[in-house]
């Protein structure tokens, strides 16, 4: 048997539905599978906004959480990849190889956890070989299990959407969560000049700590200024956002130089308008979720090149305590990821 968490639906009138720690069956390899034992995983805000019904594709009574680290435990098939008890992450989603645009065939791609696609906050998981990665031997199975989701979503956001070079100018809105944190860690790694938002003046000087260069907080007035003062006066480059609106408006009418770039992965503040006077200003907007298997790859690739580790905010012990970390999340306090281990 395996312990998992599961989505189980409530009544209507409950503002969340509900998390259920059940016992499965011991997961039966299909071909070319590899059976693991997970030992750490880590949730995302997209694990809160299932529970808010906020989120496409639910399945209900299926096994949530997309993100986790383990070790090989059985193989079904010939591997020249893999061998049993090597420590492995998993692509977070399925049916996206390699095109740059988008997944291959839409109808076909899921991101793991509460949908079609079976989710990982469980003890034994059985996983396609083609979608395990060697995990980076430098990172600690806490480290490890915070980097697939948020660590390939900040990576096409940074390199494939974004273009990031040295010596940009670059801004993050949101400071303080995942994707964000792993964008800053990314674009200072290049040599940019990094540049951040927050509600919250300590994550601001966390951020810089980290290698920003400067921020803002945009629950000030003409927050917008400071932050060009910040850059000395130079505007930015390019936009990695995950909130958009009203800030949204304010950074393509104010913030971003002619032609640049604004890469948008959600928008928690609602949406914003693009009108004729951001095309007349060449700007660019594009929009970007999660990655292909190649750029997974890839990011595994860069990340183990500068060393990068992700910042934990807090480690919850047990798969029992997933609604415990939810509730933080709900907080929005946390500075980086929130991980779980999980108990054999």
């Amino acid at each position: 048997m395996s312990t998992a968490v599961t989505l189980k639906k409530t009544d209507a009138n409950i503002a969340l539905h509900d998390i259920k720690v059940v016992s499965l069956p011991r997961p039966v390899l299909k071909a070319n599978q590899a059976l693991l034992r997970i030992d750490a995983a880590a949730l995302n805000h997209r694990e809160l906004w299932i529970l808010k019904n906020m989120y496409p594709g639910i399945k209900f009574d299926s096994v949530l959480g997309a993100d986790a680290v383990g070790r090989i435990t059985e193989l079904n098939g010939e591997s020249g990849h893999f061998k049993v008890g090597d420590r492995v992450v998993v692509m977070p989603s399925q049916g996206w190889t390699s095109s740059l645009r988008g997944p291959e065939v839409e109808s076909e791609y899921f991101i793991r956890g509460g949908t079609e696609s079976p989710g990982i906050f469980t003890q034994l998981f059985a996983a396609d070989q083609a979608e395990i990665f060697k995990a980076p031997a430098y990172l600690t199975d806490i480290e490890a299990a915070a980097l697939p989701l948020a660590g390939l979503t900040a990576y096409r956001t940074v390199f494939t959407k974004g273009q990031v070079v040295k010596g940009q100018n670059v801004l993050i809105t949101g400071i303080g969560g995942g994707v964000a944190l792993f964008a800053l860690q990314y674009a200072v790694a290049v040599g940019a000049n990094v540049y951040v938002t927050s509600s919250d003046d300590s994550k601001i000087e966390r951020a810089i700590q980290l290698g920003a260069k400067g921020g803002a907080n945009y629950r000030k007035e003409n927050w917008e200024e400071q932050l060009l003062k910040a850059s000395n006066g130079q505007q930015i480059d390019v936009v990695i956002d995950g909130a958009s609106g009203p800030g949204a408006d304010t950074i393509l009418s104010k913030v971003l130089v002619l032609g640049g770039i604004f890469v948008t992965y959600g928008q928690t503040a609602g949406d914003f308008k693009f009108n004729i006077m951001h095309i007349l200003r060449n700007i660019e907007v594009r929009g970007s979720t999660m990655g292909s298997r190649a750029e997974f790859e890839k990011m595994l690739e860069f990340v183990e090149k500068h060393q990068i580790r992700p910042i934990v905010s807090q480690v919850f012990e047990g798969l029992e305590k997933v609604s415990e970390a939810v509730e933080c999340m709900k907080n929005g306090v946390q500075f980086g990821k929130m991980v779980v281990t999980v108990q054999h």
